[in-house]
């Protein structure tokens, strides 16, 4: 069988499948599991066309690192057949631990697990299956490869993970200040002193990327109406649990229900392979089913919340630099507690807060060096002549209260 297949992706045209490996891998129902959880959560609610995939995100981001290490290459850095497709490897599994829609309900089915620890996990299920071939792999998405450039490669605050999502949100969304020069950063990528830097002739790219990050969380992945209704959604299942927890039913798939049921924590996580077989069971379908059939419900809230999640309407969300007074979260409360005659054990499915943070640049966290024209390394918040870069580094916070509309 040919496995050296091309795939056309709307954002880079036609891209490769490079080794037999790869395409097995792809192939593998872990991985397909990809197709059915949505990139950008529930975006698509502000932004239509936001319905693309963790799937195609891997692939174009696979892409991405293919072209990297052919620059680097290029430049006399060496880099073995081995080790290059054991990075293509470690991008294109980065994401394999996401799970139903995303980054919204990270910590919702389980407490203190991230998508980083899940994918390590799934990681060497597959290196067992596939009886060590993922080795290295492994060791190049933990950063415990000696050669440090090629984990920036796929994690670091210039990697092929974030030049392709910025990429591919902006297309999908159709919001053009995501645009970033992708294909110039890739060709200024360098290595020094093991590495990952940008020549100097790379800076405003760099510059435009990190502008553009910054865009698109205010105006995409942090939109007012996506973060009412990712809370809305979170409510939900806290409202499952809750309502599980006291022994009624919610209709929901089995995997599902393993944790509505099952208060698990990390350690409960790691310990017990039969959770992570659960989870690689879940996507977007799963909690979807069980939001429809909630509509449904006997229970008040469950059924109130379902319903203006499906039917989108969603809360009112205010976000401002200050924390909302307390005198006003009581006012909504009140009003809330009146209008859909629920308790003051309940009202909090109504009316809550929020904090959001969110910074384009984390100085410290593997900063991304300028290659210098005189062969000295700089941040690129010093080598930048652009002032506001420093300004990009600090952690914006806001404070959101979310209410129905009705109570406004």
């Amino acid at each position: 069988m040919n496995k050296k297949k091309i795939i056309n992706d709307p954002v880079y045209g036609f891209v490769s499948i490079p080794s037999d490996l790869v395409f097995d891998l792809i192939q593998h129902r872990y991985f397909q599991r990809l197709r059915y959880i949505k990139q950008v959560s529930l975006t698509h609610l502000v932004y239509p066309g936001a319905l693309h995939t963790r799937f195609q995100h891997a692939l174009g981001a696979m892409h991405l690192m293919g072209l990297a290490l052919e620059t680097l290459k290029g430049k006399d850095i060496d880099i073995s057949p081995e080790e290059e497709e054991a990075a293509t490897i470690a991008i294109l599994l980065h994401d394999i631990g996401h799970g139903p829609f995303s980054h919204s309900l990270e910590h919702t089915l389980v407490q203190g697990v991230s998508h980083e620890h899940i994918s390590s996990l799934i990681m060497n299920e597959l290196n067992q299956m596939f009886e060590g071939k993922l080795t290295m792999a492994i060791e190049i998405f933990k950063d415990k490869y000696p050669k440090h450039f090629l984990h920036q490669l796929v994690a670091s605050q210039l990697d092929t993970d974030r030049m392709d999502y910025l990429n591919r949100d902006s297309f999908f969304t159709g919001v053009s200040e995501g645009v970033i020069s992708f294909d110039r950063i890739i060709k200024m990528l360098n290595v020094a002193n093991n590495g990952l830097v940008v020549e100097q002739k790379g800076i405003y790219s760099v510059e435009k990327f990190l502008i553009a990050r910054r865009l698109m969380y205010w105006q995409v992945y942090l939109h007012k109406t996506v973060l009412s209704a990712e809370q809305m959604l979170i409510k939900i299942l806290q409202r499952a649990k809750e309502l599980t927890d006291k022994g009624i039913d919610v209709f929901s798939t089995s995997s599902l229900r393993h944790f509505i049921k099952n208060r698990l924590t990390k350690d409960d996580f790691i310990s017990d392979k039969n959770h992570l077989q659960h989870f690689i069971m879940l996507d977007d379908t799963d909690v979807l089913a069980t939001v429809k059939m909630g509509v449904l419900s006997e229970d008040k809230v469950l059924a109130k919340l379902c319903d203006r999640f499906m039917n989108r309407r969603l809360y009112h969300v205010e976000l401002s630099n200050n924390i909302p007074s307390a005198e006003k979260i009581e006012q909504l409360r009140v009003a809330a507690m009146k209008l859909f005659n629920v308790s003051e054990e309940e009202v909090h499915y109504f009316v809550f807060t929020q904090l959001v943070e969110n910074s384009a640049y984390d100085l410290g966290e593997g900063n991304i060096n300028i290659l210098m024209k005189d062969g000295t390394i700089q941040d690129i918040t010093t080598a930048s002549d652009l002032s506001n870069l420093e300004v990009l580094a600090k952690k914006v916070q806001k404070f959101m209260i979310a209410y129905p509309k009705e109570i406004h």
